[in-house]
């Protein structure tokens, strides 16, 4: 009888480590300790919710996530930091603004991307036929940034100014087989701030995923980690499109299709700020 009481104790113990995990973004990974001490971020109602405590060992710059499985059910929790909290806020910030084409600094911006795409190229107005060769839907290109705002057009920016050449290759269409009917370059670049802002679910009040726990963590290592992550899936947008020979009609799948490998490679132990994504190699 003690025997198997001993063995039953075990297997529960096994099952409850199996259970509650509390894992830490940065590597090394210690563990740390559940319960009704610590400090908790609930995310419903109900009473089978994970805490998260703040262990001794979390310096200022780490935050700890608490992961609750049971089967398919899985709940986080995330305790931001200030730094932290001072980044997602201002990012949040910068995903409400809207494009406004009469605001100067709006037009400015425009203008110094229409610069820094074509450096040679004397642009003719902020409505112009120009506009068309970049990949934008008509002679004005304000009209397309209404699904993603004005950081769409900061996230382009950030890419022609900081991988110039990647920047460059995509526009042209440099590599690969390319379909006779090609996505519109700066129009997948809105659609791509879109999915990212989707995927990190950072306008939400409650942390829902790993992977914004995860971005969070990156975000306060690197204030520009949202625009690092833009570039590096712009590339593997484009490389997947060439990988399936995609057309136009296939883009709104391969947008998927990015995603669903972006939030794998957040999602890798040894990844911990966005130059560690494997796919950031492909950046030049």
């Amino acid at each position: 009888m003690e025997a198997a009481a001993a063995a039953e104790a075990a297997s529960a113990a096994e099952t409850h480590h199996h259970i509650h995990r509390c894992l830490a973004v940065r590597a090394p990974v210690p563990r740390c300790s559940l319960g009704a001490g610590g400090a908790s971020l609930p995310l419903g109602g109900s009473s089978d919710e994970a805490s998260c405590g703040s262990p001794r060992w979390i310096g200022k710059s780490l935050s700890c996530v608490c992961i609750k499985r049971k089967g398919a059910y899985e709940r986080i929790c995330m305790n931001l930091t200030p730094v932290q909290e001072e980044r997602l806020q201002r990012l949040r910030r910068r995903m409400k603004v809207y494009f406004d084409p009469s605001r100067r600094d709006h037009q400015e911006a425009l203008r110094a991307l229409w610069h820094a795409t074509y450096p040679d190229q004397e642009l003719q107005g902020l409505i112009s036929e120009q506009w068309k060769d970049m990949g934008w839907q008509g002679r004005d290109p304000s009209t397309d940034f209404r699904g993603a705002g004005f950081i769409s057009l900061e996230n382009l920016l950030f890419f022609a100014k900081t991988f110039s050449a990647s920047f460059q290759r995509l526009l042209k269409k440099q590599c690969g087989n390319r379909a006779t009917w090609e996505y519109p370059f700066a129009v997948a670049g809105v659609n791509i701030t879109f999915m990212i802002m989707q995927m990190l679910d950072l306008q939400s009040n409650k942390p829902r995923t790993f992977v914004r726990a995860v971005f969070i963590q990156m975000l306060s290592e690197d204030e520009w980690a949202f625009d690092l992550l833009y570039c590096v899936a712009f590339v593997v947008m484009d490389k997947q499109w060439l990988d399936k020979n995609a057309s136009y009609m296939d883009f709104n799948e391969i947008l998927k299709s990015t995603r669903v490998q972006l939030e794998r490679e957040l999602l890798l132990d040894d990844v911990m700020r966005i130059e560690d994504m494997p796919s950031y190699s492909l950046l030049c």
